[in-house]
Parts: C-alpha cells; structure tokens; sequence
C-alpha cells in the first residue's frame, strides 16, 4: 500500500554538527571534578525534559562559576549556529511532501536544539522532539506519540509501508520503530544496508506499492 507517513530522525540524518563540542556533557564534567559520577539517567534527563545548562547543572547538583557557565554557554550557541541541513534531507521532505505524505521528527535532543531543527525544516507536520515528548528512543511512546501527533495509528498489524522511519541509528531507527508496527530503515552514509543516503530513500518512497526493500549494493570486501 502506498506510504502515508514518514518519521526521521533528526541529527545524523536530516541535520549534521559540523564540530560537535558537547556543552551538557561539559556540565557533567564539571559534576565529575566536583565528585559526582555520571548516572545511566543523566542522558534522559537531559534529552527527556526542557532544560537549559544551567537548569541541567542545577538538576544535578552541579555548581559551576559563572564565567565558566558563560563558557559553556558560549560553545552551545556556537554549536547551535554552526548546524546545518544535508542538502539530500531537503530535497527528500519536499519531495515526499509534494505528494501529500504526512512528515515528522522523531529525534532524542536537548531542548536548545530543537530551534535550529525547526529552523532548517520549517514545513513538517509534526516535532516529536524528546524533551517535549518525556521519552527517549527506542521507548516506544516516543513513537507512537509522534505519530498521534500525526494522526498515524501504530500497531504489531498496521498495514504495511502506512509508517515509515529512518535515521541512523539500528536501535533507535530501525529496530525500536518495529516494535510498534512502524517499518523502521537505517541511513548509512558510508554505505551499507539500508539506504546510502535519503535521495535513494525518497525514491523508494514514493514507489512503494509493494514492501520497500533497499537497493542492491556491491558486497564490501575487507583485508
């Protein structure tokens, strides 16, 4: 059946941090000097709710000067400015869009990001971003919120193709989306199973008539 919505991820996929320089995990950092060890929590904390740096340090106790918050501070707008589209993730939306199918986000991010995001895709549906959502991927009410929001239904018996997603993570793109019924794909811009990049996604989109399955590559060989 013919595809009637797409999920993407965000980072990695739609949009790229030319030289990441990681302010929250900066915070953190600051945590360990002060004697605090990292918690498998923290990145759902930081990704699951809406806080800034200085929220985030004050959420974890964290107590940094202020001329070094500014530093930080500093590094994550340069980092928020410095984000840029692929070129491949625009011409795939407008393309898929132009046929009337439904687009969302579906990207674990910390609440500053999501501006630029917006910025550079201006035209979606629908933001499932995780710190409005109050989920991380793979958890499943990430997507099946995104795609209430879309007014996409997901199930283990959702007709095939209606959902699709994907993003450059096996666990949280491919994997986690099929265990609500959404057909989740992988983008390996190195090449390599599923898709190389999202022009060949679009295409497969939008002549799905049958199950996608992605395109036939070469057999990598390595010494």
């Amino acid at each position: 059946m013919p595809v009637k919505f797409v999920l993407f991820d965000a980072f990695g996929t739609l949009v790229r941090i030319p030289k990441a320089t990681h302010p929250y995990r900066q915070i953190l950092k600051e945590g360990i000097r002060q004697g605090r060890k990292p918690r498998p929590d923290d990145l759902h904390h930081i990704m699951g709710r809406a806080l800034s740096l200085s929220d985030a340090a004050e959420h974890f106790g964290i107590k940094i000067p202020a001329d070094r918050m500014a530093q930080i501070q500093g590094a994550l707008e340069a980092e928020l400015d410095s984000i840029e589209a692929f070129e491949d993730g625009i011409r795939a939306v407008e393309r898929l869009q132009a046929e009337g199918i439904k687009i969302a986000i579906a990207s674990n991010l910390a609440a500053p990001y999501a501006a630029p995001v917006r910025r550079l895709y201006p035209t979606m549906d629908v933001y499932g971003f995780s710190f409005a959502v109050g989920a991380l991927k793979p958890q499943p009410f990430l997507y099946r919120a995104t795609c209430e929001l879309l007014g996409a239904e997901t199930s283990d018996a959702c007709e095939e193709n209606a959902v699709l997603m994907i993003g450059d993570s096996d666990k949280c793109d491919r994997d986690g989306p099929m265990a609500v019924g959404i057909r989740g794909f992988l983008l390996n811009r190195n090449g390599g199973k599923d898709f190389a990049n999202l022009d060949e996604f679009a295409d497969a989109v939008l002549k799905a008539s049958c199950p996608i399955v992605s395109p036939v590559r070469p057999a990598l060989h390595r010494s």
